[in-house]
């Protein structure tokens, strides 16, 4: 059986917070696929889509990259979508690598090395 690409990325996700979130994650962090929100489901599936394709075009050779390069890549794609959904997101919608908390950035790194490990 074929799984949604959205539904790998969220997946990912909710493991990420899971395992590296200071303390209780809030709700909406580790809300179950089918709860998601439609915007939000739709932006999975095009993150899950744009880091294979980075993948797929680099022929593997994202296996070099380091963990940060590969979360940066995640965060970037994810700031587009927000922009997408959202005309005036709130700053910490689309924060800057650098500005994001160490457990987002381990989690955005895990989301990339599991989509690298399907593909």
């Amino acid at each position: 059986m074929q799984v949604e690409p959205g539904r790998v990325f969220r997946e990912a996700w909710i493991d990420g917070v899971k395992q590296h979130y200071p303390g209780e994650p809030k709700p909406s962090y580790i809300t179950p696929w089918d709860e998601t929100p439609a915007w939000e489901r739709a932006s999975a599936a095009a993150v899950y889509e744009q880091v294979r394709t980075f993948i797929e075009t680099s022929e593997g050779a994202t296996a070099k990259l380091s963990r940060p390069q590969k979360g940066r890549f995640v965060a970037l794609c994810w700031i587009a979508q927000i922009y997408k959904h959202f005309p005036n997101p709130k700053p910490s919608y689309v924060a800057d690598w650098d500005d994001l908390p160490a457990w987002q950035r381990e989690t955005d790194a895990d989301i990339f090395e599991r989509i690298e490990q399907q593909s």
